[in-house]
Parts: C-alpha cells; sequence; structure tokens
C-alpha cells in the first residue's frame, strides 16, 4: 500500500512539473489571439513600421505611408487594414504536402493537421498592411540595393514583381530571419543554401531587441512556447523582462 503511495506521489508530482505543451490553433483561431499579443507598442506593421490603433485603423502618418494603387483597385482598399503576415509563406509550408498538390492552401487548410499547426503557428504571424501583403505574395526574401526606390510613399520595402523577390526593411530582416529558422526547427520547412546564408547574416547584423523579446514573451503566454532563436538571446542580453 505505501508502495502504491509513494508511486501516485510521484506521478502526480511528475504531472505538475512537465513542461506544459504548446496550444495550438488554427489560422482563424490564431487570428483571434492576436489582440493578446499586438497591444500598446507592438502594434506596428512589419514591412514599413506603420503604428495602427486597429485593424482598419492604420497611422499612415507615422511611417509615411502612401498608397500605390488606384484608389479604383481592390489592393487600394487592402492598404488600409491590417493582415496577419505569414514570414514564412503558406506555400513555403504547404506545397510538399499531398494535399496542396490536390487542392492548395484550402484543401490543406481543411484536411492536414500538420498543415493547420504551421498556418495558425503565431510566432509566423505579423501584422502588415493589406497592400503590402499582397503584393509580396509567396515570394522569397532578398536583398539585392543599398537605395531602394520606394513604392510606399517612404517606406523602405520594395517588391520585385518580375522576379517575385521581396526586401524587407532593415527594421524586419533580423526577425524574418529568426522566423524562418524556428518554422525550419520547428516543422522542417527546409530553407535553400542561399537562403540560409542570407539570414545567417541578417541575424548578425540586426540582433534582437526589446520589442522582439515582448512579442515572444507574449506569444509564450499565449500559445505556451518560446522562438528559441530569440529567447535565448533575449535571456542572455537581459532584454527579456516583465512588463
Amino acid at each position: 500500500m505505501k508502495r502504491l503511495v509513494f508511486t501516485l506521489l510521484i506521478l502526480l508530482a511528475c504531472t505538475l512539473f512537465a513542461e506544459e505543451e504548446p496550444r495550438h490553433y488554427d489560422y482563424n483561431g490564431a487570428s483571434r489571439q492576436m489582440h493578446r499579443i499586438y497591444y500598446g507598442e507592438l502594434q506596428e506593421t512589419l514591412y514599413c513600421g506603420c503604428s495602427y490603433k486597429n485593424k482598419k485603423s492604420i497611422d499612415f502618418n507615422s511611417c509615411d505611408y502612401a498608397p500605390r494603387e488606384n484608389p479604383k483597385r481592390k489592393s487600394f482598399r487592402r492598404a488600409h487594414r491590417i493582415e496577419w503576415e505569414h514570414i514564412v509563406t503558406a506555400h513555403n509550408m504547404g506545397h510538399f504536402l499531398p494535399c496542396w498538390k490536390e487542392g492548395g492552401r484550402k484543401n490543406c487548410s481543411n484536411n492536414n493537421e500538420q498543415f493547420d499547426l504551421m498556418e495558425g503557428d503565431l510566432h509566423n504571424l505579423y501584422p502588415a498592411i493589406g497592400e503590402v501583403n499582397g503584393d509580396r505574395s509567396n515570394f522569397m526574401f532578398s536583398q539585392w540595393t543599398n537605395e531602394p526606390e520606394p513604392m510606399y510613399g517612404k517606406c523602405s520595402t520594395i517588391v520585385d514583381f518580375e522576379l517575385k523577390k521581396v526586401q524587407p526593411r532593415k527594421e524586419a530582416r533580423g526577425i524574418i530571419a529568426r522566423v524562418s529558422f524556428y518554422m525550419e526547427k520547428t516543422y522542417g520547412v527546409s530553407l535553400s543554401n542561399q537562403d540560409r546564408k542570407l539570414f545567417e547574416a541578417w541575424d548578425r547584423m540586426y540582433p534582437v531587441n526589446s520589442k522582439e523579446c515582448l512579442r515572444d514573451k507574449r506569444i509564450y503566454n499565449v500559445q505556451g512556447n518560446h522562438n528559441p532563436f530569440v529567447y535565448d538571446k533575449c535571456v542572455e542580453q537581459k532584454l527579456y523582462l516583465d512588463e
């Protein structure tokens, strides 16, 4: 009897102190959690650094943003709303899965658990102006000029539609690199040698800051896991502080 009680106490202790499994969301579920992460100083778009109050109230003056499209076009309307951008695109996450080959993103979202986890992972989602999100499409990131010709007012992110690539502003590059490393480690979304070298350079050149650490902490509170490529550096540099 004593042995049984002792065994039960050990099992209870293991249960209490075991690391909690991350809470997984699909994309719609993840979108509903965004207000728990992006508030206060984190209400800033990834590609242009524009502050916003809610999904339909973007302060263009805060970043000198100007929509590039004709007001009558649909993409112009997207310039006036916030969308949740996948840093590692849905196409890059899913194109190797059988469900994608049979029906693309919609088919994977309805029929593949692995894709649902990737699509709804909060570490991979960032607020972006809808117009820029739409222009980025599923293009890969690159860097090809130190003197970008602005496309969206004074926003320094540029899109090359012909070559299908995006050069993000400097403030976004380290973030993009560390999210890409996380998605590779967590889900096996592989990087090309070219992308790996570029992201390793961005990771060194554009290190974590207090906002990125705060974002990681809030995601941990909601989803239950850290991005180790962010968290470890935040701890090392003593940037992982209480709010």
